[in-house]
């Protein structure tokens, strides 16, 4: 009934979309197996891709030829750059999106791909063989084979819904939880744990007073998440903002006894950075009010999703609580918020191509792996479903690092620190920020897609027109100067020293105080000769000249530390027979397996002194 696959996908939500895509991109033949067709790539939780770090992962995953950010260009119906009063390693792109459209044109893109098959039923356990993955068995009973498998089942493993004192099976509202895969892979010596996540009622959005609320729209000239020819977005939708009262606080609390997270019910971890509504209650008992953010599903439905009200509370609680919130006195529920705890394997059990230790061609990617949020788990299938169309034909591995894209940095600190709660990326976890900004995700990695086969000649010769262009702006302020005469009235305006004599456009914008559409304004030859050139060349241009000595130096320290991870060590290596290095750091390093002396040095527990032991151990 089947082929021999080169790919099995076990999953549709971010990840196995983003995983099947990839690999049938590159040539594979792949199979998605999905519990429901009707579900593929479902927005669980909140109707929105991007966020503070999240959309430069959004960005990379386009420019590696990944289709989350044409699908979010396509369907969303605001856009705003989040941070754009600080500098650009911290402008992040966000967008709401038609929860309906998203997952609508995420799988007529899939069913549009060469190579990709499509299977509905629940996958039970694994084939496998001499320690390697050889396929799937299913629900059904069916065995399918295939030369690599990637497990992508997001909160599905062994989930269960927790509403107040009501529990029971499920992986998501109204659908059933995934059983077997664990059991098999903790039988074969995989360590698992539990983990916890959440998400607020959902409510009609005829029932509120927007008049009592803040409203928030979108940028006036919204932007987009892919570098390919996605439509503008000319029309949007607003948010809106409200807050919790104590009034509101004072009802949760009411409930605290029936919560399954302060009974002991819930024993997995939540989410440190997106905190329950009675969590909040609870662990800022000084706050008077929480911020409460009124998203819209779509553009023509009705239902709101209410951001900052994640909750498992009885149901009634919720209700009686949600009420004394300003704008939503009348407020009709359509189902209420409720917890689920999942299966997933700590990532330390991975190496840096996502392939298990245990198990040859087994792929892991998403929340198996400990994260939360869309962005992280499409970049993760990326991830994956390439090098696992790379393993089946015995080719090098893709392994993206620190300083080349937050990718790198997001799967570097899973299988080398591990987490204990759902990892979230944040712009702090990297090092390399400045170089790491989401206008210059292009720059950094579409080569490597094209390398691949992933992005097309077009993609590729249009970074080259880019970084070109973004040098011939440079050069032009490097060359040129301004009269003092000209230049002065902005100067003094600005409260910066005044210049006596002709000075060059680039002495002029590195001054703090002065920007470039200040110098557009005042000097019309400039914006001439720049209206020649596309926003986002000039733009890129701007930060490099700009920021130039803060990129040169964190250039300099990712080649300094980055030298750390040419030192390979060699597999299996023991580290217990070298004893000069501290118990904990022996215990650590025979844990991870460390494929580097840079990755080594980034495990927790493991010192300075103990890099420079191993170092003179292999020869340094």
């Amino acid at each position: 009934m089947f082929p021999e696959y080169d790919v099995i996908v076990v999953g549709a939500g971010h990840a196995g979309c983003e995983a099947a895509a990839s690999s049938a991109n590159l040539g594979s033949r792949v199979l998605l197996v999905t519990m429901n067709m009707n579900t593929i790539a479902q927005m669980s939780c909140n109707p929105a891709m991007g966020g503070v770090a999240k959309g430069q992962i959004v960005r990379e995953v386009d420019a590696l030829g990944g289709y989350s950010g044409i699908v979010t260009d396509k369907t969303m119906i605001q856009f705003r750059m989040l941070n754009k009063s600080k500098g650009p390693a911290m402008w992040s792109p966000r967008a709401q999106s038609d929860r309906m459209l998203f997952a609508a044109e995420w799988r007529m893109m899939l069913e549009q791909t060469p190579n990709l098959d499509f299977w509905q039923d629940m996958v039970s356990g694994l084939l496998i063989k001499d320690g390697r993955a050889i396929g799937v068995r299913t629900g059904m009973g069916l065995d399918i084979k295939g030369k690599s498998v990637v497990l992508t089942n997001g909160t599905f493993l062994n989930g269960i819904i927790h509403v107040g004192e009501k529990q029971f099976g499920g992986g998501r509202a109204a659908e059933k939880a995934a059983t077997g895969i664990t059991e098999q892979l903790v039988e074969l010596g995989f360590e698992s744990g539990r983990m916890k996540t959440g998400t607020p009622p959902r409510i009609d959005g005829r029932s509120l007073d927007y008049t009592k609320m803040e409203e928030q729209p979108g940028d006036e000239n919204p932007e987009k998440f892919s570098y390919t020819e996605t439509p503008k977005l000319l029309k949007q939708r607003p948010c809106h903002i409200t807050y919790t009262n104590l009034e509101v606080h004072e009802i949760l609390k009411e409930g605290f006894d029936k919560s399954p997270m302060f009974t002991g019910r819930i024993q997995g971890l939540g989410p440190r950075y997106c905190p329950s509504v009675e969590d909040k209650v609870n662990r800022f008992a000084d706050k008077d009010r929480h911020q409460i953010f009124v998203e819209p599903e779509g553009w023509d439905t009705v239902e709101m999703y209410v951001n900052g009200f994640s909750t498992s509370l009885p149901e009634e609680v919720q209700y009686k609580a949600i009420r004394k919130i300003e704008g939503f006195e009348n407020v009709r529920m359509f189902r209420p918020g409720y917890a689920i705890e999942y299966d997933y394997f700590p990532p330390t059990q991975l190496t840096h191509t996502l392939e298990t230790k245990l198990v040859k061609n087994l792929f892991f990617a998403g929340q198996i792996n400990g994260t939360t949020g869309y962005e992280e788990a499409a970049c993760q299938g990326l991830m994956a479903g390439i090098n696992a169309h790379l393993a089946v034909r015995e080719e090098s591995p893709l392994i993206i690092g620190r300083a080349e894209g937050y990718i790198g940095v997001l799967i570097d600190d899973l299988i080398t620190k591990g987490t204990d709660e759902p990892y979230r990326m944040f712009t702090s976890r990297a090092e390399y920020r400045i170089l790491l900004r989401q206008d210059n995700a292009d720059i950094r990695l579409t080569p490597l897609g094209h390398k691949l086969g992933l992005a097309s000649d077009a993609r590729l010769e249009r970074v080259k027109d880019k970084v070109r262009i973004a040098a011939e702006i440079q050069k032009y302020f490097k060359n040129e100067g301004v009269s003092a005469d000209l230049v002065n009235p902005l100067l003094e305006e600005q409260g910066t020293a005044t210049v006596s004599q002709k000075t060059k456009l680039l002495a002029l914008l590195s001054r703090p105080q002065i920007d470039l559409p200040m110098l557009r304004r005042q000097l019309p030859e400039l914006n001439e000769y720049l209206n020649q050139f596309d926003n986002e060349f000039v733009e890129q241009a701007e930060i490099a000249m700009k920021y130039e000595g803060y990129i040169e130096k964190e250039h300099q320290m990712a080649e300094k530390i980055g030298k750390l991870d040419e030192f390979r060590i060699i597999d299996n290596f023991d580290f217990n027979k070298i004893t000069s290095l501290s118990i904990e750091a022996r215990q650590k390093l025979t844990k991870v397996k460390p494929s580097t002396l840079g990755q080594a040095s980034r495990i927790s527990g493991v010192s300075p002194s103990d890099i420079s032991v191993l170092m003179v151990y292999m020869g340094r």
